[in-house]
């Protein structure tokens, strides 16, 4: 008796350290609590989408076209991150994109679907002002 409690119990320990393999499904970063920051970020700092498309206008098309078209463009990029964080904000507890908690912004183009193209449209959070911080190093010299 004792040799099969040993066999079952060493059989449970290793089939629990099998199961701890297996890995996320990809959409499992995507949760209610992530819809509900991005509404709140669409809504809080969805404007600056205006200055980000006129200084890209500007690279891309010159100072004429970034203070026209850039303006217009980032207006309207503006209005739309306005409308998604409050469609976002109200919905924020429901899975709205085919079942998922995945932004819902789409383009015209063959994938319909836009994650981090700021090109093309919307990226999921709105964009930043001045330097970028992704990263949380610098290089430094010491003497």
């Amino acid at each position: 008796m004792k040799k099969l409690l040993a066999i079952a119990s060493t059989f449970i320990v290793l089939s629990g350290f099998a199961a701890g393999d297996i890995h996320a499904p990809p959409g499992s970063q995507y949760t209610s609590t992530r819809k509900l920051g991005r509404a709140v970020s669409n809504i809080l700092y969805g404007f600056i989408e205006i200055p980000e498309q006129i200084v890209r206008k500007t690279d891309t098309y010159g100072r004429k076209a970034g203070w026209s078209y850039g303006a217009v463009d980032g207006t309207n990029r503006a209005f739309r991150r306005l409308g998604y964080g409050f469609y976002e904000l109200i919905t924020f507890t429901c899975p709205t994109y085919r079942g998922t908690f995945k932004p819902p912004y789409e383009k015209c183009g063959q994938d319909n679907r836009i994650d981090m193209n700021v090109h093309d449209g919307l990226s999921e959070f709105p964009p930043e002002l001045g330097f970028e911080t992704y990263f949380s190093h610098s290089r430094s010299q010491s003497y």
